[in-house]
């Protein structure tokens, strides 16, 4: 078992020139599906930015109820990526569920000015993380058909990069409405709705419904199948190699403390003011910007196993200096640094690994089950990471997390080995 380290086998000369054709024409539907997730992220995280203020200050809700709303908004897209991944694959349309889902979320934004109470406001973002969830296997597996196996690390870094670019202008976004605006958080609210249809517009004019390439033997047979059926997604679990990887996902996702708590801990180490938190995500943000592609091109050069498990060797070097490092100025741009050299090696490589495991015709299933078993093993360690923290304080919480991770890395690196004579 191994995470894809060398990029593919020899093939015959035909399938090499049709290779190359397909590089010629995957970069464009890489930037636009990444402008797709640029424009959308402007809108989502205009939102996340004021949501906790609106609903505790404006709205009065109690820590309790914004809690459960929190648990909503980070836990339902990743229990809905496994129907989206089959819906997709069952169709065979990537993008019509892709639009489906990201139309979803734009529907949503207007309609927080209208929700006021738990339920409401709960079933709202229920459905935009339904969205969310809709979207995002079917969204990769256009990125990964798009692209030759040797570069998968390369576009997905790509489209990270776009991404992340999003997610830090949303903030600043919002944080400039909500000076200017005299009814601050409606005016947002309706300017992220705006920005999100136009995310939707861009994906429904210019991205293709279907590789343009030219049909080989493999595609016709394809066009002539079934529709895919559950038991053929669920079939993949059998694959030696996508197990092992779903449960390495899941495995180090259990020891993987929330973005939340890593700023949290690293406000009170290094005793930052309560006005600066809201710039620490940015940190960790503009980091991963920056090294999500070249790192993610790293990937297809030296092998993915290795680059991912580097990654989380940065995180547990990051935990070890928010647990024992003194509290320098030093200190939070160099757990920052870390904390976006961990997304770098691992957001994008992750699903760029299953390009030679998955068949064409079930990748978006594929990355659905990848995807939500680390996401779900994530949303456990934030619920047992914060009872920790509760009963034993913040330094033994982190302390028992690190230890977990080095345990988890280890057994990783060991099921993830390569094969004899395959460069790690």
């Amino acid at each position: 078992m191994y995470l894809t380290d060398r990029s593919t086998p020899q093939r015959a000369d035909t399938e090499q020139r049709r290779r190359r054709g397909l590089r010629s024409r995957a970069a464009p539907v890489v930037f636009v599906l990444g402008t797709v997730s640029l424009i959308t992220d402007i809108s989502s995280e205009m939102v996340t930015a004021v949501l906790p203020l609106y609903l505790v200050t404006t709205l009065g809700f109690t820590p309790l109820g914004f809690g459960a709303l929190d648990g909503v908004y980070n836990g339902v897209s990743a229990l809905v990526q496994l129907a989206g991944g089959h819906l997709a694959d069952r169709v065979r349309n990537h993008k019509l569920i892709a639009g489906l889902g990201y139309g979803l979320s734009a529907l949503c934004k207007p309609l927080l000015l209208l929700a006021s109470s738990v339920g409401a406001i709960g079933t709202v973002l229920a459905l935009e993380r339904t969205g969310k969830g809709l979207r995002t296997a079917p969204r990769d597996a256009m990125i990964s058909l798009s692209t030759p196996p040797e570069n998968q690390g390369r576009a997905f870094g790509v489209h990270r990069a776009m991404d992340t670019t999003g997610a830090m202008l949303g903030p600043l976004a919002a944080f400039f409405i909500l000076r200017a605006a005299t009814d601050g958080y409606d005016a947002v609210f309706g300017v992220s709705a705006c920005v999100a249809v136009l995310g939707v517009l861009v994906l429904v004019l210019f991205v293709p419904g279907r590789p343009k390439n030219p049909p080989s033997d493999e595609d016709v047979v394809a066009d002539t199948r079934p529709p895919v059926q559950l038991r053929e997604a669920l079939s993949l679990l059998r694959l030696p190699r996508l197990r092992a990887l779903a449960g390495c996902a899941a495995l180090l996702g259990l020891t993987t403390v929330s973005d939340a708590f890593v700023y949290l801990l690293l406000q009170r180490r290094a005793g930052i003011g309560e006005q600066w938190f809201t710039l620490l995500p940015l940190g960790t943000a503009v980091v991963f910007l920056l090294l999500a592609m070249p790192v993610g091109a790293l990937a297809d050069r030296i092998g993915r196993r290795t680059v991912f498990l580097a990654g989380h060797a940065a995180l547990l070097i990051g935990y070890a200096l928010l647990l024992w490092a003194p509290a320098t100025p030093a200190l939070p741009p160099v757990v920052l640094a870390l904390h976006g050299v961990f997304y770098a090696a691992t957001d994008g490589v992750l699903p760029a690994a299953l390009a030679d495991i998955v068949p064409e015709q079930l990748r978006a299933s594929g990355l659905a089950l990848v995807g939500t078993s680390q996401a779900l093993a994530r949303f456990c360690c934030s619920l047992a990471f914060g009872a920790a923290w509760t009963v034993w304080g913040d330094g033994p919480a982190l302390a028992g997390a690190a230890a977990g991770l080095l345990c988890c890395a280890t057994v990783a690196g060991m099921v993830l080995r390569p094969n004899g004579g395959t460069r790690p």
